[in-house]
C-alpha cells in the first residue's frame, strides 16, 4: 500500500487507536472489536512485549482491512525493524530526521512527536506526513487552533489525554485526526476481554468524528 493511501485512511478514520496488548491473539481480538465499531487504524506501541511479532501477525491477519502501525519508535533502527514487520505507519514521541528518512525510503507514513510551534514546523519541513502533538491535553483544542492559525497546511494529530468528549473539539480546531489509548482500550478491557464494550467505545468515537466533520 502506498504512503498516500495510508495517509488517506488515517485522515478518513479520524481516530488512531493505541493498543498495548500482551499477545498477538489479544491484539487481533481487540482490533476486530474496534474495527466492528468503525475504526480501522491501530497503533501498537514498541513497549508492548514482542511488539514486532504482534504487529506482523495482526497485519497478516487483517491485510488492508485494518492499518497497523508502530508507536513509541525512538530511532531509525527501530523504525526499519517495525516496517519489516509490516507496520504501515511509524509514530514517535520525538523528532528524529533519520527516522523520517527511513520511512520515506520504504514509502511508509511517518508521524513524529512535537509540542512547540518550532518543533512542529521543523518536523513538517523534514517531510512528516502528520505531526503528533504530545501531550495534547496540556494545551487542549485551543492550542491546536492557535498553532494552525499561522501554519494551516500542517496535519496535526493530538495525542495524550484524548477522550470521546474531546475528539469533536480537537477536530473542529483543525486537527487531521486524534490518537487515543486508555480512554478507548483500557488494560482492564483487555484483561477481561470485554470486547463488546470496546466495540461500543469505538462506535461512539467514530460517531464523534462524523458529527464534528458535518458541523
Amino acid at each position: 500500500m502506498e504512503r498516500e493511501k495510508q495517509n488517506e485512511m488515517i485522515r478518513e478514520a479520524g481516530v488512531i487507536a493505541i493498543i498495548r496488548a500482551r499477545t498477538s491473539e489479544i491484539l487481533i481480538e481487540a482490533a476486530e472489536a474496534i474495527n466492528t465499531g468503525g475504526l480501522n487504524i491501530i497503533e501498537v506501541t514498541m513497549t508492548t512485549p514482542d511488539a514486532l511479532n504482534v504487529i506482523k501477525k495482526a497485519s497478516e491477519h487483517f491485510g488492508d482491512q485494518v492499518l497497523f502501525g508502530a508507536g513509541t519508535v525512538l530511532d531509525p533502527e527501530t523504525a526499519r525493524a517495525a516496517i519489516l514487520a509490516e507496520a504501515r505507519f511509524i509514530v514517535s514521541p520525538n523528532l528524529n530526521m533519520k527516522t523520517i528518512e527511513v520511512c520515506h525510503r520504504y514509502s511508509i507514513t511517518v508521524v513524529p512527536g512535537c509540542l512547540t510551534p518550532t518543533e512542529i514546523l521543523t518536523s513538517w519541513e523534514m517531510g512528516a506526513d502528520f505531526v503528533k502533538v504530545f501531550p495534547a491535553d496540556v494545551g487542549g483544542p485551543a492550542y491546536i487552533k492557535a498553532v494552525l492559525a499561522p501554519m494551516p497546511q500542517i496535519a496535526l494529530i493530538p495525542t495524550g489525554g484524548v477522550t470521546v468528549e474531546t475528539i469533536g473539539p480537537f477536530l473542529k480546531a483543525g486537527a487531521a485526526a486524534v490518537a487515543t489509548g486508555s480512554s478507548l482500550v483500557s488494560q482492564k478491557i483487555l484483561d477481561e476481554k470485554n470486547f463488546s464494550l470496546l466495540t461500543e467505545r469505538a462506535k461512539r468515537m467514530r460517531e464523534e468524528v462524523i458529527k464534528a466533520r458535518q458541523e
